[in-house]
């Protein structure tokens, strides 16, 4: 049950948080940004109004995955956290005597009550509001791109992926107590994951039993992700890799297994809009929705900015339709116009190859039919047929028996002249300029807000992760535009 109303904190030490936590403060700046009553708008549906227990705050809880996804820790560090930094405990609206919530808390908090609620348009489309009335975007420019996030689990063994972890927190132990390889029990000799499951749990019970190495920092945080892991284990009742993750490829050589997040950015580095698809996506395939969502928010737009796979023929016709300069140069591969079996075949312009729906890369290709003319070759992509013969989507893809499986598209040389000219001009070579800056963003989403790595399973959590990380960026950049105008 939540309240309809606000209480009212009647704490005798609130004066503390004007000695400790400065107006400079990041949190502090950011509570005094943002009426985060909107959370509980959006979230009130999910709980009941007369009946039942008090439950925790929808804003607090909301408040405690912001403060995760800001400082890149487990559920379990950013609660430990809580417990004595006053900023926490003054942006989560706690009097400083307050105690702090179970970390399973928040585990259930983003499967019950976030579950249905479009968490990822609503928490940018607030921050574009936020900008857009403090009158920090001005440009009518959106910049795009997309960046993978590597699942949690792996494509390996449940039985590999539990060994890697185990081992992780053991040589961290290990920098500081050497004599501790003594007291662990020995390794598991059967290929059961049960048996590998139970091992995790006794190194976890040996390392607690030893208070001084169980809270130096380094082997903490290890020991709380392999405490994360098993207990996953269980929730699940499994242990596979992730069911919704897709293997994507970077370039023809490198892959990955995750997830993919395309992303609208304005020209002042305010993301826009954002939608998270698994990897083996085309990024291309999502700029008309990255352009409305932008839209939805506010914005106004009459220049995109991209890369090569967001030059295909639907959406030069979509901007130019809608009164907007693409400024993404060409791929021949993609703008010939209609294909056979385009919902099969997808070209990652990373790798320069197509894949297929199952995110199996074509191994090679090359130029087929008559040559000296353009009008009848083709470009054929080979792939290979021993996954084919295998892989569970060939029912209406491969031919049982076949010896090779191939996926060929017509190579055009007269295509899109406008554009061709449009992007030898200087107006679309300095405009293009500008698309470092996404690079950027995405950088920081990455190795300052841990979105190079999934936190949990499934396209689920990985919204959510994402909605959370670009609130806090989106939030960051703003601080420091209203900085600058000071």
């Amino acid at each position: 049950m939540i309240s309809n109303q606000e209480t009212l904190s009647l704490s005798p030490f609130l004066a503390i948080y004007d000695i400790v936590v400065p107006k400079d403060n990041m949190l502090r700046q950011i509570n005094e940004l943002v009426d985060f009553t909107f959370i509980l708008e959006e979230l009130k549906t999910k709980y009941c109004l007369d009946n039942g227990r008090n439950a925790i705050p929808p804003i607090r809880m909301f408040k405690y995955l912001l403060l995760k996804s800001i400082f890149d820790v487990s559920d379990v560090d950013i609660v430990e956290r809580s417990k004595y930094d006053m900023s926490f405990k003054y942006f989560l609206d706690m009097a400083p005597e307050d105690p702090v919530i179970d970390p399973s808390s928040l585990t259930k908090f983003r499967r019950l009550r976030l579950k249905d609620v479009s968490l990822l348009d609503l928490l940018i489309g607030k921050t574009v509001k936020i900008a857009l009335e403090k009158k920090i975007i001005k440009s009518k420019t959106i910049i795009v791109d997309a960046t993978h996030t590597k699942a949690r689990y792996n494509q390996k063994s449940p039985k590999e992926f539990l060994q890697e972890k185990s081992k992780i927190v053991r040589k961290a132990v290990y920098q500081f107590d050497e004599a501790m390889k003594e007291k662990f029990p020995p390794k598991t000799t059967t290929n059961e994951v049960i048996d590998e499951v139970a091992y995790c749990e006794a190194v976890i019970a040996v390392i607690e039993n030893e208070p001084k190495i169980a809270h130096i920092p380094a082997v903490k945080e290890k020991l709380n992700v392999l405490k994360e892991v098993v207990e996953d284990y269980h929730e699940r009742l499994h242990y596979s890799a992730d069911d919704d993750a897709r293997v994507g490829h970077k370039t023809a050589d490198s892959s990955f297994f995750g997830y993919k997040t395309n992303i609208a950015m304005s020209d002042e580095r305010i993301i826009t809009a954002a939608i998270v698809t698994t990897g083996e996506k085309s990024d291309g395939k999502y700029l008309q929705e990255l352009i409305e969502k932008s839209i939805q928010t506010g914005m106004e737009i009459d220049t995109v900015i991209g890369d090569a796979a967001y030059s295909e023929k639907a959406n030069i016709e979509y901007t130019k339709e809608n009164g907007m300069a693409l400024v993404a140069k060409l791929n021949p591969i993609l703008t010939q116009g209609p294909r056979k079996e385009e919902d099969k075949f997808e070209f990652n312009k990373d790798a320069g190859m197509f894949v297929c729906k199952a995110g199996h890369l074509a191994t090679r290709k090359g130029r087929t039919g008559k040559k000296g003319t353009n009008n009848n070759q083709k470009q054929t992509y080979y792939f290979d047929i021993e996954k084919c013969k295998v892989c569970p989507m060939r029912e209406g893809c491969y031919k049982e028996g076949a010896k090779s499986k191939t996926y060929s598209v017509t190579i055009k040389s007269t295509v899109h002249s406008e554009q061709e000219v449009f992007q030898q001009t200087t107006e679309f070579k300095e405009i293009a300029k500008s698309r470092y800056k996404i690079e950027a963003k995405n950088s920081e989403l990455k190795h300052v807000h841990g979105y190079d790595t999934a936190s949990s399973a499934g396209l689920f959590g990985m919204e959510i992760q994402g909605a959370t990380a670009m609130f806090a960026v989106n939030l960051k950049r703003i601080l420091t535009l209203l900085k600058e105008k000071e």
